[in-house]
């Protein structure tokens, strides 16, 4: 959202409030501080072992006086988080409009990706403006009945970012020491994950890196603690696996560039690698990113150990299987996604 921000903020004619509500509060702040965004409003909203309940209910009342007081003519959401559904629920009991930034992707799955194919299909019914990032996304939303005059497709912004975010010069103490091997960058944390399929995702890693010298893993690892029960159990402290605390956005995308492959449950990152040329397995059953599939640029592997490990084996192995992931067209965005959305803002507020 931060390249969007800053372009909003460029134009002369348009008043920028921003509110953040502190959701994931490690990633926010190395986010914000990047692109030199300040909050206007922080509500600061997470508290130890809260739950969905306890998200939804703080953001949905943290914002109301703040939209009451602003009266903004519209309020932009992002994606497919909590905060994203209630800061949109908030807005419409205001009457205020919605514009939903990534509007549109879909598994048509509820629990998964959970809670997100929820959150963002509720946000489609209150958006004014759908900031389709791909025609296929478009399509879903006009399937659903949204007025075709709400939707435009603009690519994602993700990828706006990326101009900012990948630095030719880069350098990092965990990049020198997988120096001259092969480094496979892995994100592993998604709610329907952990337990099992989870432990299965890390065995199959395993198995391929135990099979050829030569690959190295970092694992920017998140902080959920089941998620670290699961790696130190079958990782251990086996010096091939790195693993580290979460990274910041500049070192993240640094770190893909300078990858090999790249093993995902998540979500922007199956947008953002194949703008690198970085071949991506998708550690799901279902993607509501189904253009990367089309287009080659990702492989749906889900979380069985078997069909993980014989994914990877192919890739690391077979340099023309490997090539064709690598160089299909990404079909996310060319990078002006901020400006299209703030353009059509201008022109249709």
């Amino acid at each position: 959202m931060c390249p969007l921000v800053n372009e909003l903020k460029a134009r002369k004619n348009i008043k920028t409030v921003v509110l953040v509500t502190g959701q994931h509060r490690e990633m926010l702040n190395q986010v914000l501080q990047v692109f030199s965004v300040v909050p206007d409003y922080d509500l600061a909203i997470m508290k130890k072992d809260q739950d969905l309940f306890d998200i939804t209910a703080n953001v949905l009342t943290g914002i109301r006086d703040i939209l009451e007081n602003e009266k903004p003519d519209v309020v932009l959401v992002h994606g497919d988080t909590t905060t994203t559904f209630a800061a949109s629920l908030a807005a419409y009991y205001l009457r205020i409009p919605v514009g939903h930034v990534e509007a549109g992707l879909r598994t048509y799955d509820v629990y998964a990706p959970y809670p997100e194919e929820f959150n963002r299909q509720a946000v489609s019914i209150t958006a004014a403006w759908n900031f389709a990032p791909t025609q296929q996304a478009a399509e879903n939303l006009l399937r659903e009945g949204r007025k075709p005059e709400s939707i435009y497709v603009t690519g994602n912004t993700v990828i706006d970012a990326m101009k900012t975010t990948v630095q030719p010069g880069y350098e990092h103490e965990e990049l020198r020491s997988v120096e001259g091997k092969r480094l496979i960058l892995m994100t592993a944390h998604r709610r329907e994950n952990l337990g099992e399929p989870m432990r299965s995702m890390f065995r199959a890693i395993r198995r391929v890196v135990d099979e050829n010298e030569d690959l190295r893993v970092i694992y920017p690892i998140h902080m959920n603690p089941k998620v670290r029960e699961a790696a130190q159990e079958v990782f251990g402290d086996d010096p091939r696996f790195r693993i580290i605390e979460p990274l910041n956005v500049i070192d993240f995308h640094n770190f893909m560039a300078r990858s090999f492959l790249i093993l995902t449950d998540s979500g922007g990152i199956q947008e953002e690698a194949p703008s690198l040329r970085k071949p991506v397995l998708v550690m799901r059953e279902v993607t509501e990113r189904p253009e990367g599939v089309k287009a080659g640029t990702l492989r749906l592997v889900g979380t069985d150990e078997g069909r993980i490990a014989k994914a990877m084996r192919e890739l690391v192995t077979d340099p023309e299987a490997y090539r064709k992931m690598a160089e299909a067209a990404n079909p996310y965005g060319d990078g002006y996604a901020s400006k299209r959305i703030v353009d059509i803002l201008e022109r249709t507020l």
